[in-house]
């Protein structure tokens, strides 16, 4: 079996480790934080006392931290994982992070002979702790096809995509989390409106469900609000924000306007300021339900 480091075992990246100490790979682990480093010892993880030292003899490393600034110090940084990395090895970024950040980080692993995948992943914790992440994934198919193995065993087979170049995967997953945003504001201005209007919302999300606007997020994901009140803090608005603020980033680097991109960035900055930083990433729809001094719930009238 290979000897994998990995770096940040968050809510997100310490299922993720566990699951390859779980499939039966040498796994070194680190964080900053150390009762997620000892969880994962617990598990059967070695522990590494930084980041170089969790680098030196990994033949892959991967990396799964908050925001770009983390994904550069880590990797760029002074002691960072590059210099500690031997040439042939591979180095992988599952944060999700900018394109930037990332174009620095291969011409930084270029001249130590690393070679470098962008891998970033979807489905929320839940998925991190099931093990049935999408993985969406850019670099070289050499390099794609090595770690390939760890992929299936912390995503879904299925929905482990292979995008293009560097880059290919950030970029897709900044997308993927503002077609997600913008949802949860549209679903929480309709179902405010509809129930303000006198429809019950057991029956209204039942017949927008049923019809040609029906979404993965309006079917499933914000069942966590309409069932529970969750607004899943498990993915904080600080990250949240973040998100948004990279795609607008990348929108503007390729030139292209996106006036609702603003505004739904906008909208939810506006909510991280009046709830927090730690509030959950559905937090938008809480806004719509304060507005309309409604809360949204299934099964109440």
């Amino acid at each position: 079996m290979m000897r994998v480091g990995f770096i940040g075992l968050g809510n997100m990246g310490g299922p993720m480790c566990g699951h390859l100490v779980a499939s039966g790979y040498e796994v070194c682990a680190f964080d900053v934080n150390a009762g997620a480093l000892s969880r994962l010892v617990d598990a059967g993880a070695e522990a590494a006392g930084s980041v170089s030292e969790c680098a030196r003899g990994a033949e892959v490393l991967i990396t799964m931290l908050p925001a770009p600034p983390q994904v550069e110090a880590v990797w760029l940084g002074e002691g960072g994982a590059l210099s500690a990395l031997a040439p042939g090895s591979l180095a992988v970024d599952m944060s999700t992070s900018s394109t930037a950040v990332g174009a620095r980080m291969v011409a930084a692993a270029r001249e130590r002979g690393v070679d470098v995948l962008d891998a970033p992943v979807a489905g929320q914790s839940i998925g991190a702790q099931a093990g049935t992440l999408a993985i969406y994934v850019g670099g070289a198919e050499q390099a794609v096809a090595r770690a390939w193995p760890l992929f299936e065993a912390m995503g879904d087979p299925d929905r482990i995509f292979h995008l293009g170049p560097n880059g290919a995967g950030y970029t897709v997953k900044l997308l993927l989390n503002l077609l997600w945003f913008i949802e949860s504001v549209a679903v929480g201005e309709v179902l405010s409106v509809g129930v303000r209007a006198g429809v019950s919302l057991d029956r209204l999300h039942a017949a927008l469900v049923g019809s040609p606007a029906n979404s993965v997020f309006l079917e499933r994901d914000v069942r966590m609000v309409l069932d529970d009140g969750d607004y899943d803090e498990a993915f904080p608005m600080r990250l949240v924000t973040k998100d948004l603020g990279l795609a607008v980033d990348l929108a503007r680097d390729v030139g292209v306007p996106v006036e609702l991109t603003a505004l739904v960035e906008q909208i939810h900055r506006r909510a991280r300021a009046q709830y927090g930083d730690d509030a959950g990433e559905i937090s938008a729809i809480r806004l719509y339900e304060d507005l309309a001094g409604v809360r949204l719930r299934l099964g109440r009238t």
